[in-house]
């Protein structure tokens, strides 16, 4: 697949540099393990409609905590954690004013405790210290969104950068009263960073290394939890026809790196930064800064077909580790706009 001129994937074995932290970290791993999933990648399609009522009501939100063995890419295995067994975890859409009653369950063929602190939840620790459950435990809470936008979730137990880096966050929409302007498709995209004891690419069993998460070293820098996961090589599930809008929502897990998100052939036509949607959004945008536990609210349209991509412009963690999504157009030449001339 290519980028701007470059091959996306991993390099030759020759192009390759090994960082210091790489030679104290490398280990012969083991063998990748069965998986519990076939597929980790949350489906960037699968985002409850716009909300049309024009009353408050109560959302009930069911999040069950699952630790599953699943490829980063082939031959690649690691234990993510996740909320409903995808990364990231599920899309959940309110209004404002509305009451969200939350049922969290931790499964019991767990090892660890969960708990979940919502961005949108006014409350001690953003309902992080009333949802704390151990295997085979359920909590319930209820709070009430009062402010617009759209807000990361995620897990907020002791070694909470493990937790969001292993695959457990996620985004809460807060649609304004008067709702969002009308577009022809939303997608929903999470990035974060998987950090583990072998280099990318290495087949085997990965496991956590929180060696290099202190120093911020990545071995991944993944869109929905899989090495190039929402692309044509892959789940080509982001597809529009020329003419049409999209609404991309895309949170930035982290744990530690912002990323500076980017549709490569386009620009943003709208961006509500750090998703504030209460706020104007800037217009024509070629790339928005996300920072970790944080978010974005885009639009793009499509005046030509072709494959949009869209990446973290600090472009080693797309060409090394893994992070590109792709917006695919399909339909009729625009030479008004676009044209290769031989």
């Amino acid at each position: 697949m290519a980028l701007a001129g470059c091959t996306v994937g991993t390099p030759p074995s020759n192009d390759i540099k090994t960082s210091p932290l790489q030679l104290q970290t490398e280990v012969e791993l083991g063998a990748a393990k069965p998986v519990d999933v076939e597929r980790i990648a949350a489906d960037p399609r699968d985002i409850p409609a716009p909300i049309t009522r024009t009353e408050p009501a109560t959302v009930e939100v069911e999040l069950e905590t699952l630790e599953l063995v699943a490829e980063v890419e082939s031959g690649v295995t690691f234990t993510y954690m996740t909320f409903n067994g995808q990364v990231p975890g599920p899309f959940i859409r309110t209004r404002v004013g509305d009451t969200v009653d939350l049922t969290i369950r931790n499964h019991e063929d767990n090892a660890m405790v969960h708990n979940v602190d919502f961005h949108a939840a006014r409350g001690p620790g953003g309902g992080a210290e009333a949802t704390v459950v151990a295997p085979g435990e359920e909590k319930r809470l209820r709070f009430k969104v009062t402010y617009p936008g759209a807000f990361i979730y995620h897990c907020a137990v002791a070694n909470v950068d493990y937790h969001i880096s292993a695959g457990m966050f996620g985004i809460i929409l807060v649609e304004p009263e008067e709702g969002l302007p009308a577009v022809d498709h939303e997608f929903y995209l999470g990035q974060h960073e998987l950090y583990t004891n072998g280099k990318t690419g290495q087949k085997g069993h990965h496991e956590f290394d929180f060696v290099r998460m202190a120093m911020e070293d990545p071995t991944y820098v993944l869109m929905n939890g899989e090495k190039y996961a929402i692309t044509p090589n892959k789940y080509a599930e982001m597809n529009v026809k020329t003419g049409e809008t999209a609404r991309i929502f895309f949170g930035v897990g982290g744990p530690n790196l912002f990323s500076s998100f980017h549709p490569i052939g386009s620009v943003w036509d709208e961006v509500w930064e750090q998703g504030a949607l209460a706020s104007e959004p800037m217009r024509y945008v070629q790339t928005t800064p996300v920072l970790p536990g944080s978010s974005c609210v885009a639009t793009m349209s499509f005046p030509v077909p072709g494959d949009f991509k869209l990446v973290d412009h600090a472009l080693s963690r797309v060409a090394r580790k893994g992070a590109l999504a792709v917006v695919t157009a399909e339909g009729p030449a625009n030479p008004d706009v676009f044209e290769p001339v031989e």
